[in-house]
């Protein structure tokens, strides 16, 4: 694929940006009414298969976590997105944007990143009412 191409994918499947590849396995948690449909429909298409649930019970190569504010505690959600993935896999956490009902901060996201032992890798809007931050798990 040109180059060009894969600009024009970028601007057709906003998921294109996140670096998923066909055939990787990712794991969503926090599904809601809320979530940014198109961008799923993305990521499936990418990869060549369904998302798979929490009720998954094997390691993903990526977690795909949508967390608001309300959420609850979001290092300890992301402590467990951690022991749901293979050595070298990432956690995209999908947060409201700037404005929107559960927005966090960004300190907010990096402290708990850091305390979980995360590093922060990117930050990218991914959809007209979610921002994606990539965090890298560390290697065990």
């Amino acid at each position: 694929m040109s180059a060009t191409a894969d600009h024009a994918e970028e601007r057709t499947n906003p998921a294109a940006r996140l670096g998923f590849e066909p055939g990787q396995v990712v794991q969503e948690i926090g599904y809601d009414d809320d979530v940014d449909h198109d961008l799923r429909e993305g990521i499936e298409s990418i990869i060549g298969q369904d998302l798979v649930d929490e009720d998954y019970d094997d390691v993903a190569d990526v977690v795909l976590l949508w967390f608001r504010d309300e959420d609850g505690d979001l290092t300890d959600a992301l402590v467990d997105a951690i022991g749901l993935l293979e050595d070298g896999g990432n956690i995209w956490l999908l947060t409201p944007k700037t404005g929107r009902d559960g927005y966090i901060e960004p300190s907010d996201i990096q402290d708990a990143a850091q305390t979980a032992g995360l590093s922060q890798t990117k930050s990218i809007s991914v959809a007209k009412d979610w921002t994606g931050t990539r965090l890298a798990a560390p290697k065990r």
